[in-house]
């Protein structure tokens, strides 16, 4: 996380995914959304602009979402800005109290034990979010220095006041302890369009995440070869027959399984890690699936025969109120679940 001097401004949400640009103006004392737009873009191009020099096509990107696609009003230019989990580093660990005396120090050093690149590269931001008189808990997350310039300059050159950046999942995390008992020992799936991230999240922090190329685009395909049929077809099976019982489970299941038993796998070792190496006793409650790739009938039962936890598809939208304003169609919704974690962000909380 990277934090900037805050202004007395409501802030909006901003998300730059792998595959487009979200962005969304909530006033979270009533959970009302004021505005809210997406732009779907190449996912090479947005790669290029985030790793490269170049930043001219996210800047524009940025500004065509702005004027063309935003359904509502915004009312502000100062944004918190969700990034991709993919290009984060995020970890919980424990010191003894007396290290806090050189906090800084400690997290350099863990950082280059955990983070497979030079720390040099990276920015860290870290905060403490337990403590007793032996021990306290850090939650350290880490994001390229190119990635985050880049990303800055795009933002301020669309005319736009960067405020904090996070990883998407912490975006994700907020929305869920918001609504969905996210205090409790909780398991994210967020199933994006090309990625799933994980995460274990509790007591309102992620603890640890972890993630895979895989997601509900990686469906889609997989149902069409399986099927023989092209990917409209395919995508309308997944979303309206999904696992669930009929005709076709046993095919769509077929076709399902190799790509939902990556993700279990990767899972797994997200849950055995937090258990093993960050909190034994604090059992995990729960386990919510997000994202775009959420929209897979019988995707909870399905995760809960294998996992052997309690799992569902989150759905926070019952708290988020439109108002007035044109809702996102039902099958678009789950997209909007970061941005919407990033624009209700607590501007007085980014600085302690």
């Amino acid at each position: 996380m990277s934090k900037f001097f805050y202004k007395d401004k409501p802030i909006i949400g901003l998300d730059i995914s792998g595959t487009g640009i979200k962005v969304m103006s909530i006033d979270p004392k009533k959970w009302l959304v004021n505005g809210y737009g997406s732009i779907d873009l190449d996912p090479v191009k947005i790669k290029t602009a985030l790793e490269d020099d170049d930043t001219t096509f996210l800047t524009e990107s940025i500004k065509t979402l702005l004027k063309e696609k935003v359904i509502g009003t915004l009312g502000s230019t100062s944004v918190a800005i969700a990034v991709s989990t993919a290009r984060s580093f995020t970890r919980t660990f424990t010191l003894p109290a007396s290290a806090e005396k050189s906090l800084s120090e400690a997290v350099i050093l863990e950082a280059e034990q955990y983070i497979p690149i030079p720390v040099s590269t990276l920015y860290i931001d870290y905060e403490v979010i337990e403590r007793n008189h032996k021990t306290i808990v850090v939650l350290m997350s880490a994001v390229s220095r190119v990635v985050v310039d880049n990303i800055i300059r795009s933002v301020e050159a669309a005319g736009l006041f960067p405020i904090l950046i996070e990883p998407s999942i912490n975006s994700v995390g907020r929305v869920l302890t918001a609504t969905e008992e996210g205090t409790l020992p909780t398991v994210i799936v967020d199933i994006g369009a090309t990625a799933t991230d994980i995460a274990i999240l509790d007591r309102g922090s992620v603890r640890l995440t972890g993630g895979l190329q895989t997601g509900g685009n990686t469906f889609t395909l997989d149902i069409a070869k399986k099927l023989g049929i092209a990917l409209e077809n395919a995508h309308q099976l997944k979303v309206l027959n999904g696992l669930s019982a009929g005709p076709r489970q046993t095919k769509l299941k077929e076709a399902l399984t190799p790509s939902l038993e990556r993700i279990l796998t990767e899972t797994r070792k997200v849950m055995r890690y937090y258990n093993e190496r960050i909190n034994s006793e604090r059992k995990l409650e729960q386990l919510l699936i997000v994202g775009g790739g959420s929209n897979v009938p019988g995707i909870g039962e399905y995760f809960t025969e294998n996992l052997l936890i309690a799992a569902r598809v989150a759905s926070p939208w019952q708290k988020l109120d439109f108002g007035k304003i044109q809702e996102p169609p039902k099958q678009f919704r789950s997209r909007y679940i970061t941005v919407a974690g990033a624009a209700s962000a607590n501007p007085r909380g980014i600085w302690k």
